[in-house]
């Protein structure tokens, strides 16, 4: 049996659980341990650790939610979202990423991606993260139990901020953009490649 193929398993969890996790990560002892942590939390878990895998699981297994690695071995995870959207259009894909960079986390929402999270993660980022869209499925009984129980076992870090939402991320990049013409509007709005009052209608409704 091939590493790869030692990759593509399945965790320990019911397999009657709503929850069907397909963790992208090429790392194969970190994308072990996040099934892990998550199968704790009710999701049903499969790890794969290539494109071609990852797409073949899409189309086969149908998962509700995607964790997915920017930094493949192979290829980068932004090249994945588009086809992986297309086989799963209701699915909660979240973007995996070494380095929290505005602009990436931006391109990687326009491409169809519904989060994005900077490793290193803790569980309560990842189930905070997760659940909503679980919650949105008909999930709400399952995943409330979950995060019952993991409140009762751990400590929550109130501290964590969330994710900032895709209106916002956008609008923290187009600030970068606007601070490096030094403010000048037209020249930004050449740089984002889009017209000089859309961009200055964006500025005027901060999220």
């Amino acid at each position: 049996m091939s590493q790869s193929t030692q990759s593509f398993q399945l965790t320990q969890s019911t397999s009657k659980s709503p929850l069907r996790l397909m963790v992208v990560e090429d790392d194969l002892a970190y994308g072990a341990a996040l099934c892990r942590r998550l199968s704790r939390h009710g999701f049903e878990c499969r790890h794969v650790s290539e494109p071609t895998e990852a797409l073949l699981c899409a189309r086969s297994w149908q998962p509700s939610h995607v964790l997915l690695d920017m930094k493949l071995e192979q290829t980068s995870g932004l090249k994945l979202i588009t086809p992986l959207r297309a086989s799963l259009p209701a699915a909660n894909i979240v973007l995996l990423t070494g380095f929290a960079s505005i602009a990436t986390a931006v391109e990687a929402v326009k491409l169809g991606a519904d989060n994005y999270l900077a490793k290193p993660v803790d569980s309560q980022t990842l189930v905070v993260t997760l659940l909503p869209e679980a919650k949105r499925r008909g999930c709400a009984e399952e995943a409330t139990s979950q995060l019952a129980l993991h409140e009762q076992t751990a400590e929550v870090d109130e501290s964590l901020d969330a994710p900032m939402s895709p209106r916002r991320l956008e609008w923290e990049h187009i600030q970068q953009v606007l601070a490096a013409n030094e403010g000048n509007v037209s020249a930004t709005a050449r740089k984002l490649g889009m017209h000089r009052r859309t961009l200055q209608r964006k500025l005027a409704k901060k999220p």
